[in-house]
């Protein structure tokens, strides 16, 4: 301490370093991928009536793909209908029938109550009591096998009713239809082809948009964010621009490398699947400073740094993180915006050491 304003401050070369972005962009190898890809199988069995349409041909949703033969389903539905006719035709009759069994009822109520009335006074005999109430049974007796109808026309028209969806349903699967527009990867089924359930009618893929698949290394994963714009360069050298869709979060067993997916428009289809792509994502990009090696040094614990010029030219030892070693120099972290390196001399000065520094120009080398 007492011996501070004898220490001979040291000359050395500094330069002032400014911090850049860099990893602004990951870069990896990929592929164009169909958006989806699906084989649309029949549902139900019959002959193909329809000509072939002949693969690469575009169709849209819902276009008429293959059509079978109705066979003896059109005969099957008008039977149902005619069933469910004919059910709710016998409604009405069993409800009249129900309504006059219920009036006799009433009637045979009535013989009832006077028939014991006078059976009580001793006007009447026992016979014609006992005689009134076996006809007000059968009258009940009535009322329930009019009812009883009236259920089983109501079941009739249930029936018949399932019965016409079920034969509607295989009239509509007659006719295979595209899920989505796209593109036919394969002919529709040939004309007089026998189709049972899930004989395919056509393959067809959809390209818009496209996916453009890569693969990124352990390493820089944590640089790829969903919803990050990405570019890609094909073979043909076309560019296109999309956007990060999904970025799998398990690596892959064999090549530690995690699935990274961009969607890509595509209107007009002319990118194919299966084109290979050279692919940049963009990611935030990290600050960092370009030393020439010769700058490094280790303080006193072995850890690596640089030596710069603090406030008053006193020398200060900063760690730093290693980001990439190039032919120009070594990318580091952890250093403030723009700070003065000492590039030569440093070996010589440690913390705390007053310095002359003579600041060297990017031309000086």
């Amino acid at each position: 301490g007492q011996a501070e304003d004898t220490i001979v401050p040291v000359s050395v070369m500094a330069r002032t370093s400014v911090a850049e972005t860099v990893d602004s962009a990951v870069i990896l190898r990929g592929r164009t991928e169909a958006a989806r890809q699906v084989t649309v199988a029949s549902e139900t069995s019959g002959l193909v009536i329809s000509e072939p349409i002949r693969k690469g041909a575009f169709v849209e949703e819902g276009d008429l793909m293959c059509r079978l033969n109705a066979g003896t389903r059109e005969s099957q539905l008008a039977e149902a209908q005619a069933r469910l006719s004919e059910a709710v035709g016998r409604v009405p009759e069993a409800q009249a029938a129900v309504a006059e069994a219920n009036a006799r009822v009433r009637e045979a109520e009535i013989n009832v109550n006077v028939a014991r009335r006078l059976s009580e006074d001793g006007f009447a005999s026992e016979t014609r009591l006992i005689s009134a109430e076996a006809a007000l049974e059968a009258a009940n007796a009535g009322v329930q096998r009019a009812s009883s109808q009236v259920a089983s026309a109501q079941a009739g028209i249930e029936g018949a009713q399932a019965s016409i969806a079920v034969w509607d349903r295989e009239l509509e699967l007659l006719e295979i239809r595209a899920p989505f527009s796209g593109l036919l990867e394969s002919d529709t089924a040939e004309l007089g082809t026998l189709m049972q359930p899930g004989a395919p009618c056509a393959t067809i893929i959809q390209l818009d948009p496209i996916k453009l698949v890569g693969f990124v290394p352990e390493a820089t994963v944590d640089q790829v964010t969903v919803g990050a714009m990405a570019g890609a360069r094909l073979t043909n050298g076309e560019e296109v621009v999309g956007q990060v869709t999904f970025l799998s979060r398990s690596a892959d067993e064999l090549t530690r490398t995690f699935r990274v997916e961009i969607r890509v428009p595509n209107e007009d289809l002319h990118i194919g699947d299966g084109q290979t792509a050279e692919i940049l994502v963009s990611s935030d990009g990290r600050r960092a400073h370009l030393m020439p090696a010769s700058a490094l040094t280790l303080d006193n614990d072995g850890n690596i740094g640089v030596r710069v010029v603090g406030e008053g030219d006193i020398a200060r030892f900063l760690p730093v993180g290693i980001l990439r070693d190039t032919i120009d120099g070594i990318w580091v972290t952890g250093l403030p915006e723009t700070v003065d390196v000492i590039v030569v001399g440093q070996e010589y000065v440690t913390d705390g050491v007053p310095v002359i520094p003579t600041l060297q120009t990017e031309a000086d080398g």
